[in-house]
């Protein structure tokens, strides 16, 4: 097993990465060398993107900050739980497990803990990674309500140019829910996997010198071919995440960051302006590419725990919001195989528990999450940047999920 610097030793501001005008070399990150994707450097890169990539501006709009109440508690740093290695730990502890950057609970609506690690701070966006596909999964779902996008339609209605392609014959719905049948790795331990082939498309990772691949994220879309049946199990491909993008783009004539700035951060009273890495052509990377503060964040997770309606406003319809927590196949989503998530089902790019508090989630690799529990009233939101990617079946799963359980009894309890 590899033994990694713990997230004390691996403190970006310790370590002294791009500190100094000019920072040594050795204090040096960047995209171009691979270095802004290696541990421990990605502690500082990942609160850092819009130095490292080309991003497009996600604006806040010109309206007030929503407020959130602050009730701050000084007793749940001491709760206990076991881990699903077994191993006994705090939930103070935890957050060092977990490589924690930045974490806030919010408890019937206000803020009960807060705190910030390494290089993120309460006005500075963080890589929010694979949680981006919640908020395009989200964005689709209001589209739905609104009559735009068909589920049920073949993706060709919205898409023609993937005719030919491994979405050629799905269905809308289908790609909402990941259960396409394509051949693309999300093997992240892989260097051959197909989701670096995509990171490089996206130019979001160096290219060799040699690079004939595909240039854009659509030219990467329109390559890739059929495996398997569509509808039958739950894949998690970012691939899919990427498609839905382009049909929620499509279907709304509107790039993806400005409509998340007219549907979502004007309306919802965000605190900074968030932004999403592009690629050459300044497509948006819907997979992945959003970078939000952690407050804005918590704030996107009230929302949908009122069910669309945040400070009075309904910002989301409710159809759309009650869509996603429903769920969908569990028995698709067991194919997938993953230990740590059983009953769970995916819908809409969104994570659902099915627990006894009506979790469900959004999630990205190395420790990015927003946790949603309705029926106990809480809302967690997470920065982190752990060594390991993967949060299914493996460390993260096995520290996080028990440590949301026990912060929520202990909650229950008073």
């Amino acid at each position: 097993m590899t033994r990694y610097p713990t997230a004390a030793e691996s403190d970006p501001k310790i370590l002294g990465y791009m500190q100094g005008l000019p920072p040594t070399l050795a204090a040096e990150i960047r995209m171009e060398d691979g270095s802004s994707w290696a541990f421990p450097q990605i502690r500082w890169a990942f609160s850092n993107q819009r130095q490292l990539v080309p991003t497009a501006n996600i604006w806040r709009g010109t309206g007030h900050t929503a407020s959130l109440a602050r009730h701050l508690r000084d007793d749940l740093d001491h709760i206990s739980f076991t881990t699903m290695a077994d191993q006994p730990m705090t939930w103070v502890a935890s957050l060092e497990a977990n490589y924690t950057d930045g974490i806030i609970v919010l408890h019937k609506g206000a803020v009960i803990y807060e705190r910030y690690f390494g290089a993120l701070s309460p006005h500075v966006p963080h890589l929010a990674m694979s949680v981006t596909k919640s908020f395009v999964g989200l964005l689709a779902e209001i589209l739905v309500s609104d009559g735009l996008i068909d589920p049920s339609a073949p993706v060709t209605t919205y898409l023609p140019e993937m005719a030919g392609t491994a979405y050629g014959d799905a269905q809308v719905l289908q790609v909402m829910d990941m259960t396409i049948g394509v051949r693309y790795s999300e093997e992240y331990t892989d260097p051959n996997a197909q989701v670096w082939d995509y990171a490089r498309a996206a130019k979001v990772m160096p290219r060799p010198a040699d690079y004939k691949g595909p240039e854009t994220i659509f030219d990467f879309l329109k390559k890739l071919e059929k495996l398997g049946t569509h509808g039958d199990a739950f894949a998690y491909k970012t691939c899919n995440a990427e498609v839905l993008s382009w049909i929620v783009q499509r279907a709304s004539n509107t790039a993806l960051a400005e409509l998340l700035s007219t549907r979502l951060w004007q309306k919802l009273g965000a605190e900074e302006d968030a932004y999403i890495a592009v690629d050459r052509i300044g497509t948006a990377l819907g997979g992945g590419g959003l970078n939000l503060t952690l407050r804005d964040l918590a704030r996107v997770g009230e929302m949908m725990r009122h069910e669309g309606k945040y400070h009075g406003q309904q910002i989301v319809p409710n159809s759309a919001v009650t869509r996603i927590a429903n769920g969908a196949s569990r028995e698709a989503f067991a194919k997938a195989g993953y230990d740590t998530t059983p009953g769970w089902s995916y819908k809409s790019q969104w994570w659902v528990s099915h627990n006894e508090f009506g979790a469900y989630s959004a999630r990205g690799i190395h420790g990015q999450a927003l946790w949603i529990a309705p029926k106990a009233e809480l809302v967690i939101a997470r920065f982190a940047s752990h060594p390991v990617a993967s949060n299914a079946n493996g460390p993260l799963d096995y520290v996080s999920l028990p440590a949301y359980d026990a912060l929520t009894r202990h909650l229950l309890r008073g």
